[in-house]
This record gives structure tokens, C-alpha cells and sequence, in this order.
């Protein structure tokens, strides 16, 4: 069966979402193809006796009403959409080594207090770093962030900020480490900076773009951290249900198998159950190393994509628990969302920092009276739940949760005794509900790089396919992706005239 389409969007994660939307708000054709039942990706949910778990995290970036960061408000806006949140006053209560247990206040001086009770003679670097992270933050919230690759827009947004984009310019090629550096002497604190980066980028201070650090580090103090009422799914659900207000097309457990090219230009997508589509434009939200190693053949690979496969590699997946919890457990009353982490050399370990999330402190609808959400999750790697019969995985996935459980009692005590419901993932289970290679939380870089400058954009080295999502220009994150989704349907807009 061909159809014919302006553009074809391959996966409905946020990057893909915000594309589709983005274009269909401009009276362009647009069809979504997603493989599994229903849209978000890594922002989707799934339920199970009374509980509505999130698939990821739930700390959101976004929200925010004010300046042009708030990426998720205006995503729903262009497809006259809005979305009730709810605000979190805390962003992370951090459990780390040395007794170092802080919170990340909204409010930004308070945040602060709590550094300078731990580093009492830091205290005036630590007010220069984080201030110079605000002087990135607010360059970016001046402008409309839009496609790098378009040289008008380009133009227009230097004429009317050429401030804010010269102090963009500068930040470009550096990391965090170089910047904390300048200001920070104390080796506790400098790791406690690698931490602040790792539980969004997984990758220390010194391989995590100072641009995007600038966006995370500030906008928790001016957007915040904004839950979504009835949970992170219902971003994607709202999403897809405005692209087809506007006349968009989204189809589900719609596999794409294959990118149709002729020459070196992409004209379709092929489909397991052997129908075909045909666009002007092709947009994978797919990995760059699924679109390129599995999506097209490999003789019409792009030397470009060998060479950016040389610069990052696949950063770990995650063993993830979902809990549903008696009342009691969190009696203590606790935040949100905490990290926790008992030694700084676990830093980057196998199922060393763990990341928790308790999103019904928020939302209580999302499991049933009396009970609570706990969602607790570690990077791991495939490679350690790879080569196991059914039995061994299951023995695996058993004892993994039992030690992560046996760690969380030190911030949750009688949590063991208070389960209610488990439900233990893997980077096998990423791999397959997510169709994300190994499972992959995205790209991190595979050495020292120049900040954001090795990020590539939306358009590829295949005419008429571009990609959007973690594997291009900014990175990670709901909001980097959905400034993505932005960047690429911008950059298509233009091209098709």
C-alpha cells in the first residue's frame, strides 16, 4: 500500500511528538508511526493493579510559564493543548557519601545555604559557579530555540540578541569541569558538581556540556520541577490527541523495519507487516545507532555516522523497580525524588547510583488509597543480563532487587515489609517495549570532547532524513528532546518551503 505524506515520523517518543506536532500546527502532513500501543516512549506508563506507573523518570523540565525555555508549555500550546502539573519544592534530596545529605530547593538562595553549611570556605565559588550557569541559562531564555541549522533564523536572533549570542558562542565548546574548576578547589564538592550532572547526563562534570548544565542547574529555580497531573504519560497522550485535532495521522504497533532510500535520498519506510509510506521528509526518533545500523543498509551508512559512533557511545540502561508501597513507609514524610549513593568510586559503577521517584507525594491518583508509588531505578548495562536462561535472568532480576531493596531501607526503613507490588526491569526490557538499542539511555561521550560542539543536528548526510530525539543537538532530557522536536520541524518547515 503506498501513501503519500509530507513527512513521516518514526517513533512517538517527546523529540518525535514535538516534531509532529510542531509541523502539523503549520498545515503540514504528517504521519506518526509508532510500534508500540500507545505514544511517549521513555515518557510513557503502563498500569497495573491500581497503580499507574511512569517508565521513567519523573522529574520534568518545562513546564514553566515565563521566558522561551518552557519547551513541554509551548509544545502543548502550538496544538492547543494545556495540562494541569503540579509544582515540587524540592528537586533532589541527595544522600551522599561523607554524611553529605542536601536538598536542591526551588527557592535558589535557599539551595545555596545548604552547599555553604557543607563547604563553609567554598562559599564565594560556589556562588560564582552556579551564577555563571544562570549567565548560560539566561541567554538561552532570551531567544526563541529554534533550528541551528537555519541561517535566517540564525541571523534574526543575532541581530535582536547579539549578546545572549555571543555569550552562547563562548559556551559552546566547554564542559562543566572546566567552568567548576575556575571557582571550586575543595575534591568533595567538585564530586559533589560530577553528581549534580550525573543524574541527568550519566556522565561525570567533565564530559557534560556546560549549555546544557546552564539549562538544568537554572531552570529548576525559575520554570521548576513541574509534575504532570495524572503522570509523565499523559504528555505524550495529550501530544498525539492535538497532532490529530490539527489533521495529523498517529498509528500504533505500526513497526518500521526499513528507511526507503534511492541514491542517497530517503523517499519512505517500510513496515513488518510489508506496507509502505511514502513522504517528502523522513524523521527517525529512533537511536542514531537504530536508524543507522538496522533502518538502512549498511553500504549507504554516512561516514558522518561512522565518525560520530568514534565520538560517543551507548550509555548504560537501567535495572528499574516499580513499587507499589503501604502509607507507613513514607510516614517520615520525605521528597520527591532522591539519589543516593554510599561511595564516591560507585559513582559510575554497575548499579551504583540509585535514582528514586515518588511521584504519588504529588499526584495521590496514581495508585490506590493507602498506597504509594516508589519507583527506584540504577544504570546497568546489557551486557550483565545477556547469555541467561529464562531461569537464571529471573534468579538475576530477583536478587538485584532484593539488594537495591536492602539499600533504599536506609532512607525508607520497613520498606521491604510494607511492598505491596513489584514490577523488576532490565535493560532487556528497555531493549524490547522501547526499541532502543541495548536498552540505551542515549549517547554519552567515548572521550573528552568540546561541550555540545561534536552534537550533531537534525538533518543527516541521506537527503530528506533527519533525526530527532537524545542522539542530536542538545542531548538528553524531556525538555532537550523536546527542543529537538522543535529544532527539526523548524529546519523541515524551511526546506519544504
Amino acid at each position: 500500500m503506498m501513501s503519500q505524506y509530507d513527512v513521516i515520523v518514526i517513533g512517538s517518543g517527546i523529540g518525535g511528538l514535538v516534531t509532529a506536532t510542531q509541523l502539523a500546527s503549520k498545515g503540514i502532513k504528517v504521519l506518526v508511526l509508532e510500534s508500540y500501543t500507545i505514544p511517549g516512549g521513555s515518557a510513557g506508563y503502563f498500569e497495573r493493579q491500581g497503580y499507574r506507573f511512569d517508565v521513567g523518570a519523573s522529574m520534568i523540565f518545562g513546564f514553566g510559564e515565563n521566558g522561551t525555555t518552557n519547551l513541554l508549555t509551548r509544545a502543548l500550546s502550538a496544538v492547543n493543548q494545556k495540562m494541569e502539573t503540579i509544582p515540587d519544592p524540592v528537586q533532589i534530596h541527595y544522600h551522599l557519601p561523607n554524611n553529605l545529605d542536601l536538598k536542591v530547593h526551588r527557592e535558589y538562595e535557599k539551595f545555596l545555604e545548604e552547599l555553604y553549611k557543607y563547604f563553609p570556605e567554598e562559599k564565594e565559588g560556589i556562588r560564582a559557579f552556579y551564577d555563571e550557569c544562570w549567565q548560560v541559562f539566561n541567554c538561552l531564555n532570551s531567544m526563541e530555540l529554534l533550528s541551528l541549522e537555519e541561517i535566517r533564523y540564525l541571523t534574526r536572533v543575532f541581530f535582536q540578541h547579539p549578546l545572549s549570542c555571543l555569550g552562547l558562542l563562548k559556551y559552546l565548546p566547554l564542559n562543566v569541569g572546566d567552568v567548576a574548576r575556575k571557582y571550586i578547589r575543595n575534591p568533595e564538592l567538585l564530586k559533589f558538581i560530577d553528581m549534580e550532572c550525573y543524574c541527568w547526563s550519566v556522565v561525570p562534570a567533565d564530559l557534560t556540556p556546560m549549555i546544557n548544565a546552564g539549562m538544568v542547574f537554572s531552570d529548576r529555580h525559575y520554570g521548576g520541577i513541574n509534575y504532570p497531573k495524572g503522570g509523565v504519560g499523559k504528555i505524550g497522550e495529550t501530544l498525539a490527541e492535538g497532532l490529530e485535532k490539527l489533521g495529523g495521522e498517529i498509528q500504533y504497533q505500526a513497526k518500521v523495519t526499513e528507511i526507503i532510500i534511492e541514491g542517497n535520498r530517503a523517499k519512505g519506510v517500510k513496515l513488518t507487516d510489508g506496507r509502505e509510506f511514502y513522504a517528502r521528509r523522513i524523521v527517525s526518533n529512533a537511536t542514531r545507532w537504530d536508524t543507522f545500523d538496522k533502518l538502512i543498509d549498511k553500504s549507504k551508512k554516512p561516514k558522518k555516522e561512522i565518525k560520530w559512533q568514534k565520538n560517543y557511545r551507548q550509555s548504560p540502561s537501567f535495572l528499574s523497580l516499580h513499587l507499589g508501597v503501604e502509607a507507613k513507609v513514607l510516614a517520615h514524610n520525605p521528597e520527591c525524588h532522591h539519589i543516593i549513593l554510599e561511595n564516591w568510586r560507585n559513582l559510575e559503577a554497575e548499579q551504583g547510583t540509585i535514582f528514586v521517584s515518588i511521584p504519588t507525594l504529588l499526584d495521590r491518583e496514581l495508585a490506590p488509597e493507602g498506597y504509594h508509588i516508589i519507583h527506584a531505578f540504577t544504570p546497568s548495562s546489557i551486557e550483565y543480563w545477556e547469555g541467561l536462561s529464562g531461569k537464571q535472568y529471573e534468579y538475576k532480576k530477583e536478587e538485584s532487587a532484593g539488594r537495591l531493596i536492602e539499600r533504599l531501607e536506609t532512607i525508607f526503613p520497613g520498606l521491604d515489609a510494607g511492598l505491596d507490588y513489584m514490577e523488576i526491569g532490565t535493560p532487556r526490557t528497555h531493549r524490547k517495549f522501547l526499541n532502543r538499542i541495548n536498552g540505551t539511555y542515549g549517547p554519552i561521550p567515548a572521550k573528552r570532547l568540546n561541550g555540545l560542539l561534536s552534537m550533531p543536528f537534525n538533518r543527516t548526510a541521506i537527503k530528506n532524513l533527519y533525526c530527532v530525539g537524545d542522539s542530536t543537538f542538545p542531548g538528553q532530557g524531556l525538555n532537550a528532546v523536546a527542543f529537538s522536536g522543535f529544532s527539526c520541524a523548524h529546519r523541515i518547515a524551511v526546506d519544504l518551503g
